[in-house]
């Protein structure tokens, strides 16, 4: 059960190119962001697809793969971590991200 702790499994597709960034000594680190459909029916049998996104970070030789594979519109199975992270932006207010911390990608 231990490995079952903050595990987030996801297959959608990309919305817009990775933004990837580049540090000191090589390090990288791939931003994108990730949409998955439920597709449900209403009671009058019309279909209804609803969206939800999911802002996914990868770090390393997996940013380094995303870099080199993924294109907007690419279909991904992402395993990972949700994080939250708090800050303050340039004008003092206070936000929240919840982000996937990516593990391992599937290139469908």
């Amino acid at each position: 059960m231990e490995a079952m702790k903050n595990r987030v499994q996801l297959i959608g597709h990309v919305g817009q190119d990775p933004e990837v960034k580049s540090f000191e000594g090589g390090k990288k680190v791939a931003n994108l962001n990730l949409a998955t459909n439920d597709v449900y029916y209403k009671e009058e049998g019309e279909k209804v697809t609803q969206t939800e996104w999911h802002r996914v970070v990868a770090w390393g030789k997996l940013a380094s793969l995303i870099e080199q594979y993924v294109t907007k519109g690419k279909e991904l199975g992402v395993t990972g971590k949700i994080t939250y992270r708090n800050y303050e932006d340039k004008e003092g207010n206070k936000r929240s991200i919840t982000e996937i911390v990516a593990e391992e990608v599937l290139f469908m």
